[in-house]
């Protein structure tokens, strides 16, 4: 679909806006050069038609998608300039801060290798370097190092640069990898010669990161993107030397509702690919071996059963929520695939479990589980003569399987960590139970543990329901209802916001301020029902559970009512806009980043990216009881007279999951229509997207300004 690009803006705007002192067009402008009043953007006739109900948008001109467009161009820069001025007096506040956080961070640091096909794989980062060195060495780690990427050669003198993904071929001698310089997203694939250090010729573009070698050390599975929705479109075989005009389509999804995925199998036998939506999913599978030859498929698709599967010694293990909610494990033999009449049950659905993830081994197999809002994983034999939890002495943590790349191993790799505990890499010996430590997270400028506290609490909804929220605060915290609250929240899509340790946050901790992460429904932290509740008609109930949990938090004295700050991004910030607008007295100040708030608008238009892909998430505004919903919640559309916490906006320019348009039109309607004197801040980045700007210690700027801003509205400035 063509998009519709804005009308250009008049001079008098446009000169207005360069300089900062826009205000309505209809009034006499400042004077050029004064800065003491925000932007205020033009409103512009426009109606947003739709079968369920038209509506009138007057900032739609925003919108461009060419990202070209002079006057929208100057409008953000002059947002910009406005956030400048707003934050220049907590300038020292925000070096401090960002000279904390980034000197808690060893800068010479490395993962913990993994061995994979007899070489151990590894990320180092030298100081002061933004980007990580990806490296192997050979036998042991006592080998000499190779080099596969440095990230610091590769995105040098660029303003945005990512590696996506990398894969290195089976015998060990080409790497193929995914590389970003814009943030948007859309990957080129390239290819190196290891043996000799050379790059190949051959090169992909407008590709998504996912990307599968065959067994013939030739032959590469990738996506290809469609370049307005940026959804997956094909799958699509390259053979290395050959023109990437000439990649054959092997898959193409013909359903805009569903995000294709490819890769290797865990036994490294097939290439996989994965369709999956909202509540349906689709695997096809081939002989890594004959990378000419066709898919097979593992089960059709049939709408509401979502699997995922992995393959070892003759069987496909399979995760599925079929006749069962909270997910089971399921198996079948490789001459009984092509439907579910032969999978049969290998673990059993339960109530009051979820069943996550899983990983494969020889002997041995390794589940992640969900209960009671923790994460922990559980260890079992195949055949059942072990069965054991891997345990944890803290109230609220996260225990998740780690990077397992060989199936032929007793010793399973996990992750722990908490609010208090750096993130900490161990492996278990699934046989006796030894576990060894491998690293902790180094935490730099005398950091102890022992100095805080972490602590789970339930809040209780409207509709009577337990909310569980995760707590961290300096030992000593008096809960007289005094201190400041740092709320946190998501509730979306079945992502569970888990308690992690950050080494970042304690810069707000150390100043005596709560951090809460609230674990509300939309998410999955207590189960499948729990994702159920918080979505399509019953999305509300995500909102309501946030401020339920902001009114436990101070009626149990460890907040005061006038000091509570709350923070979201992309579904996240949707939460923040929709609470700003449900309950704007309980918050002194809120950060939105990246988004979701123009929520009807862009459902209704499939040609956005991710729109179609979502309306299992949503709604489809075509059905007049989904569209009423959303309209009742999106922030965009619910602006109201009155006053507002105080609030900082944050977007990309090259945002391809939220459209930077979005935060930009409803920061321009709150300008116009909110009241009180609370400031109202919007910063784009206009040199990357969803993620913010790339780089090890350059997105800790960007924190460091988010907490500058928060604790600025707190009165606490030291």
């Amino acid at each position: 679909m063509p998009f519709h690009l804005p009308a250009r803006a008049g001079p008098t705007f446009l000169a207005c806006l360069m300089t900062v002192s826009c205000t309505n067009p209809s009034q006499p402008l400042d004077a050029p050069g004064d800065s003491h009043r925000p932007p205020l953007a033009e409103q512009r006739t426009h109606t947003v038609a739709s079968a369920s109900g038209d509506r009138e948008d007057p900032w739609y001109w925003l919108r461009d998608d060419s990202r070209q467009d002079p006057a929208m161009l100057a409008y953000l820069q002059a947002e910009n300039a406005w956030f400048e001025r707003h934050m220049a007096p907590l300038a020292p506040l925000t070096d401090r801060l960002y000279e904390e956080i980034v000197g808690r961070i060893k800068q010479d640091d490395a993962t913990v290798p993994s061995r994979h096909r007899g070489y151990w794989y590894y990320a180092r980062y030298e100081e002061g370097r933004e980007y990580a060195i990806h490296a192997r060495r050979k036998d042991s780690m006592a080998s000499p190092e190779e080099v596969l990427l440095d990230g610091n050669a590769l995105g040098e003198g660029l303003d945005y640069f990512q590696i996506g993904n990398y894969a290195v071929s089976d015998d060990g001698r080409l790497l193929a990898w995914a590389q970003d310089t814009v943030g948007r997203r859309q990957y080129t694939l390239r290819f190196r010669d290891l043996a000799t250090g050379q790059d190949l010729p051959d090169t992909i573009t407008g590709a998504s990161a996912d990307l599968a070698w065959a067994a013939d050390n030739r032959t590469v599975f990738y996506i290809e993107n469609d370049p307005d929705t940026l959804l997956g479109r094909r799958v699509r075989r390259h053979v290395l030397g050959t023109p990437a005009a000439h990649d054959v389509t092997v898959y193409e999804e013909a359903d805009d509702s569903f995000y294709l995925g490819v890769d290797r199998s865990g036994d490294e036998r097939y290439v996989v690919i994965h369709s999956g939506s909202t509540v349906t999913d689709e695997v096809r599978f081939l002989d890594a071996g004959t990378p000419e030859g066709e898919f097979e498929v593992l089960a059709p698709r049939e709408r509401g059963v979502e699997y995922s599967a992995d393959h070892i010694d003759g069987r496909w293990i399979i995760r599925t929520n079929w006749l069962a909610p909270n997910f089971r494990l399921m198996a079948v033999g490789d001459a009984a695939t092509g439907s579910r009449d032969g999978w049969q049950e290998l673990l059993p659905h339960r109530d009051d479990v979820y069943l996550e993830e899983f990983e494969l081994f020889r002997e041995f197999l390794a589940i992640g589980e969900r209960s009671e809002g923790l994460k922990r994983v559980r260890i079992r034999a195949w055949d059942g003569s072990r069965e054991e939890y891997i345990g944890a002495d803290e109230p609220a943590y996260v225990a998740e399987i780690d990077d397992n790349p060989e199936q032929d191993t007793r010793w399973l790799r996990y992750r722990y960590s908490s609010l208090t505990t750096p993130g900490t890499v161990y492996e278990v010996d699934m046989a006796t139970g030894e576990r060894r430590l491998l690293k902790r997270d180094p935490v730099l400028g005398g950091f102890d543990s022992a100095d805080y506290v972490t602590e789970r609490t339930w809040a209780i909804a409207d509709d009577g329901e337990r909310i569980p929220v995760s707590l961290l605060y300096r030992k000593g915290l008096a809960r007289d209802g005094s201190a400041a609250l740092y709320q946190y929240g998501y509730g979306a899509y079945g992502l569970s916001m888990d308690p992690y340790f950050s080494s970042a946050r304690l810069s707000l901790v150390d100043r005596g301020v709560v951090f809460a992460i609230a674990h509300i429904r939309g998410g999955e932290e207590m189960g499948r029902r729990w994702y159920e509740a918080g979505k399509l008609l019953a999305k509300r109930n995500t909102f309501t559970d946030f401020v339920a949990v902001t009114r436990h938090l101070v009626e149990q004295g460890y907040a005061a009512p006038d000091r509570v700050v709350a923070a979201g991004g992309s579904a996240g910030g949707l939460l923040v806009g929709a609470v700003a607008n449900l309950a704007p007295e309980r918050y002194r100040a809120m950060v939105a980043h990246v988004p979701f708030v123009d929520v009807v608008t862009t459902m209704l238009d499939p040609s956005i990216p991710l729109t179609t892909n979502e309306y299992d998430e949503w709604g489809n505004p075509g059905e007049k009881a989904h569209y009423d919903h959303m309209l009742s919640y999106s922030p965009y559309d619910n602006v109201h007279a009155g006053p507002y916490p105080a609030l900082l906006v944050t977007t990309g320019l090259w945002d391809s999951q939220v459209q930077y348009w979005e935060p930009a039109k409803w920061v321009a309607r709150l300008r116009a229509t909110a009241t009180g004197d609370a400031p109202l801040l919007f910063k784009t980045n206009l040199e990357a997207g969803h993620g913010g700007k790339s780089g090890r210690f350059r997105r800790y700027r960007e924190i460091a300004e988010e907490y500058a801003f928060l604790l600025g509205q707190l009165g606490i400035v030291d």
